[in-house]
């Protein structure tokens, strides 16, 4: 019978020890790949041209910042000009449907969908793209909150605000826009027209260049930043802002929204690359380009020999005292609703002169 020796104490040890340490290894690489193996490409879906800056100079750097803080895990794909299909107005439910995971786009477009954020919307809101994002983002995290539920808020914030632009004449006075057809962005942008005596047509932005080139509408109501990059400065010649302190006739407000689902099937730690680069980040990098790409546009509309003219003060306040009903019925449709529509709209005007003096 062969001669067996019993291990020593110490041997046992080093055993464990080396079976142990080969476990965790094992366990350790186990979760390193499987943290590797994760890997998200965000469909991100909008309305204007992979050209327009909101692409260019906000969603692609944004993505690019997610792929290396996340090493590679989390990419984009881009689908602009509504590639995805349907209308502007379908963009939310594509991203709570999960067609789309991301969408830039402006909630005013879904009518009636977002009760508390319109207020914002109201007429002479905001003076520019900056105080006026900084205002629009309080307000949605404070009082506008719930009509978000359904999506995952990556930002919120406010265009440039807008100004008249026309193909054939000048608007002076509240007697020059009376029978005008405008082009408006929203339903209150349109209450807006009719309160000073315009006639509002809605279309998409996509389509203002070419209707105000065949005369099927005078002007537009449009922003600064979205004037050269629509080619809308091509197609008229008077640019007509408000007084130096003045704010702008109507707000759109946008926003960028993800599919809850989506974020809630990330790793926390790529939830936190979303997290940490979203918010106020996303809201300021969305104002300073805004006002980068309205000053471009003035200098191109310039250029073109186009003429840039504010309203006499009291022009202007003739302009402002037309559009006061429409805050008035807005409040008690708001009432109707079940909300308090006069402490949502004195809110947001609180909010906004409150951001406008800093």
């Amino acid at each position: 019978m062969p001669h067996s020796t019993i291990p020593s104490l110490e041997e046992i040890m080093r055993k464990r020890n080396f079976i142990a340490t080969g476990f965790f290894m094992l366990m350790a690489l186990s979760a390193f790949s499987e943290a590797q193996a994760e890997h998200v490409t965000l469909k991100i879906a909008h309305f204007l041209s992979p050209l327009a800056p909101a692409q260019t100079d906000v969603l692609v750097p944004w993505c690019e910042t997610l792929t290396a803080e996340s090493q590679g895990r989390i990419t984009c794909q881009f689908y602009p000009s509504m590639q995805l299909g349907g209308t502007p107005a379908q963009l939310v439910n594509q991203v709570e449907h999960g067609v789309a995971d991301v969408v830039w786009t402006a909630p005013g477009y879904s009518s009636g969908r977002f009760p508390r954020i319109e207020a914002m919307e109201l007429p002479f809101m905001i003076t520019d793209a900056t105080t006026g994002s900084r205002a629009v983002w309080e307000y949605a995290q404070t009082l506008a909150a719930e009509d978000f539920q359904s999506m995952k808020v990556l930002a919120v914030f406010s265009d440039g605000g807008t100004l008249f632009d026309t193909a054939r004449t000048e608007i002076k006075s509240l007697d020059d826009i009376k029978g005008m057809k405008l082009r408006v962005p929203t339903r209150l942008a349109a209450q807006t027209v009719t309160a000073m005596g315009g006639l509002p047509i809605s279309m998409p932005a996509g389509q203002v260049t070419e209707a105000i080139a065949k005369g099927v509408v005078d002007g537009a109501l449009g922003s600064w930043e979205a004037l050269h990059q629509t080619k809308l400065d091509e197609v008229t010649r008077f640019h007509t802002t408000p007084p130096a302190g003045g704010r702008m006739v109507v707000t759109t407000v946008l926003g960028l929204f993800m599919n809850k689902d989506v974020y809630a099937r990330m790793s926390p730690e790529l939830q936190a690359v979303i997290d940490r680069n979203s918010g106020t980040p996303l809201v300021e990098r969305f104002a300073q380009v805004w006002e980068n790409a309205g000053a471009d546009a003035r200098k191109a509309a310039l250029a073109r020999g186009n003429k840039i003219s504010a309203l006499a003060p009291e022009e202007y306040e003739a302009i402002v005292k037309s559009t006061r009903p429409v805050e008035d019925a807005w409040i008690k449709e708001t009432d109707a609703k079940g909300l308090d529509g006069a402490a949502l709209a004195k809110a947001a005007r609180d909010i906004a002169e409150k951001y406008s003096k800093k």
